[in-house]
């Protein structure tokens, strides 16, 4: 290669030297710390295991025991539920006159296996017509609708500034209404099945994953009505609404507001409540986001019928509660205020820490090269001043407001860059040791129109998480894809 390089002209020796540089770097990288700016999880040091065991010893060392080391009743721990719905209460702030009721909590182990336990009760493939999933979308909830039998009808509804294009959706399922075939049959009948739904719809509404962004209360409202009017359940991915702060470093004091009511609470409240005794929302919670993944305890909440109905699985009657010596654990950490405060004292201003050394070395190393923010309007706002990409130094998140939360990052590449996400991903897995989700993951599988849509879109941003690495590995790995992009570019000079 050298006598080759000297007998090249300027030009070459130039692309030589870019070379050059770039494998002394790869081989620099290859021994240097992982850093994987995709993984959705809460560090190790964040878990609260004194509080976990404490609430195990005051549980096995009681006569709290015998309860717990049962099958337990279908619809959960008994004590949880009542826990977790004065919880909910108190996040959403609800006071006594309409607090939460347990008659509405079920309890599961954990969110994806609750949406497994959900489509096996309320929806069957022939007769529910799609599932239709925001998109950029949570893409392992895809395999979760694969194997109900809803494969190649999963349909993508383009999210929006504020967090849904509604229209595109009324579009969708009028399209899809005048195409079925309104006779066909229903195989899961008699009281086991008292609810079939014809359309499901699934999203993140707060903090989404993979976008960051927070639906307005405007979108929530005209959602529900939606799905009143097309007999859809709404099924929402309720994880991330307590991990909340302010975008401004210097706002110590911060004036966030209330939690922004979920979409159950929109159909709870909307034009009196309910349509009907089943309701058109659920919300599928989880603690795997704010105490643990392993420890395996969520709850559901919608109306009372359709809790009742949902406890009655049939692996939950044959079974019991799915997780009923762990919910006992997060019951004592609820009941005695140990998991409110681990959040606020702990996960909270850990996560807050990483997000603001996150959005500094982004605008320091990736926002020169041309980047972008992903961004949305507040939460509170019903007109869309801000319709897309934000560049220079903003409040850079999701939600452009007040508040940041969540897990996620969304950015988008340069508008000139020519690279695809997933071919960017690749060599920084490679050469240097760097991993992130990247917008082609996000596509509604088996939809054409969301790949379409990817490609002029979300499939050119990448997600990054910052919950799982501290603040100076954050800032380490947005330099490494800043030096990614600025050999790349050399190479095409």
């Amino acid at each position: 290669m050298g006598e080759e390089g000297r007998e090249q002209n300027e030009d070459s020796c130039c692309l030589f030297r870019i070379h050059l540089r770039t494998r002394t770097l790869s081989i620099a990288m290859q021994g240097s710390k992982a850093i994987n700016l995709q993984l959705g999880w809460p560090s190790p040091s964040l878990f609260p295991s004194s509080q976990i065991l404490q609430g195990a010893s005051n549980v096995l060392t009681s006569s709290k025991s015998a309860t717990a080391l049962v099958y337990g009743p279908d619809a959960g721990y008994e004590p949880l539920r009542g826990s977790i719905a004065s919880w909910l209460s108190s996040v959403y702030g609800y006071g006594p006159t309409n607090a939460i009721d347990q008659d509405r909590i079920c309890i599961t182990n954990g969110a994806s296996a609750n949406l497994a336990a959900v489509l096996s009760k309320f929806t069957e493939p022939g007769y529910t017509r799609n599932i239709w999933m925001i998109e950029p979308s949570y893409f392992l909830a895809c395999p979760i609708f694969m194997d109900a039998g809803f494969e190649g009808r999963m349909k993508g509804v383009p999210e929006d500034p504020e967090g849904l294009d509604i229209d595109f959706l009324r579009r969708g399922l009028q399209a899809c209404e005048e195409a079925a075939d309104q006779q066909a049959p229903k195989l899961k009948t008699g009281t086991r099945y008292q609810k079939l739904y014809k359309h499901i719809l699934y999203l993140v509404p707060t903090y989404s994953n993979p976008s960051g962004k927070t639906m307005s209360l405007r979108r929530r409202q005209q959602l529900v009505q939606l799905a009143r009017e097309f007999d859809a359940l709404v099924i929402t991915d309720d994880v991330y609404d307590t991990l909340r702060w302010s975008q401004d470093e210097n706002d110590h004091v911060s004036q966030l507001g209330a939690v922004p009511p979920r979409i159950v609470d929109i159909d709870r409240s909307l034009d009196g409540g309910p349509k009907e005794e089943w309701g058109n929302a659920m919300s599928n919670g989880s603690f795997s986001k704010i105490i643990a993944p392993g420890i395996r305890v969520g709850w559901a909440e919608a109306t009372p019928s359709f809790a009742l109905a949902l406890s009655q699985v049939g692996s939950t009657r044959s079974g019991g509660c799915p997780t009923q010596l762990a919910a006992s654990f997060v019951h004592e950490m609820l009941d005695s205020g140990s998991l409110e405060k681990h959040l606020k004292q702990t996960v909270i201003p850990t996560f807050r820490s990483r997000y603001y050394a996150m959005i500094k070395a982004i605008e320091t190393h990736l926002i020169p090269l041309g980047f972008s923010f992903s961004s949305g309007i507040p939460y509170n706002s019903s007109s869309p001043a801000n319709t897309g990409e934000t560049n220079g130094k903003t409040n850079g998140h999701g939600s452009v407001g007040p508040d940041a939360g969540g897990y996620f990052l969304y950015i988008m590449l340069p508008v000139d860059f020519s690279t695809r996400g997933s071919e960017l991903a690749a060599l920084a897995l490679k050469e240097h040791n760097l991993k992130f989700a990247y917008g082609d993951m996000f596509r509604i599988e088996g939809d054409a129109g969301s790949a379409e849509r990817g490609g002029q879109g979300f499939g050119r941003g990448i997600r990054l998480s910052w919950a799982w690495h501290p603040s100076e590995e954050i800032s380490e790995g947005i330099q490494r894809l800043a030096k990614i992009i600025q050999d790349l570019r050399s190479k095409e000079t």
